[in-house]
């Protein structure tokens, strides 16, 4: 089974300057077989990336907000913490 998966993110804490770029990444400490990811903002149904990283270029006040990733290995899924991300 997935266990230990993290989020992290560029600059930390998730306070990002208008404009700038913030980087999450997503990770897992044990799983087995291939590896899958998906990125998802709270309050929002749409599926925002696929991989181990998000990247938000020219961040904007809309993408304030609480971040999560999910790791799947083909027999389980696994959640990270949710990240606060403020748009300074």
């Amino acid at each position: 089974p997935l266990t230990g998966v993290s989020l992290s993110a560029k600059p930390p804490g998730g306070q990002v300057a208008l404009g700038d770029r913030l980087l999450l990444s997503c990770a897992v400490a044990t799983g087995t077989g291939p590896l899958s990811f998906s990125w998802h903002r709270e309050g929002s149904a749409t599926l925002l990336s696929t991989g181990p990283h998000l990247e938000l270029q020219h961040v904007g006040v809309e993408d304030s907000g609480c971040y999560h990733c999910r790791a799947i290995d083909g027999d389980s899924v696994a959640e990270s913490t949710k990240l606060n991300v403020t748009v300074l």
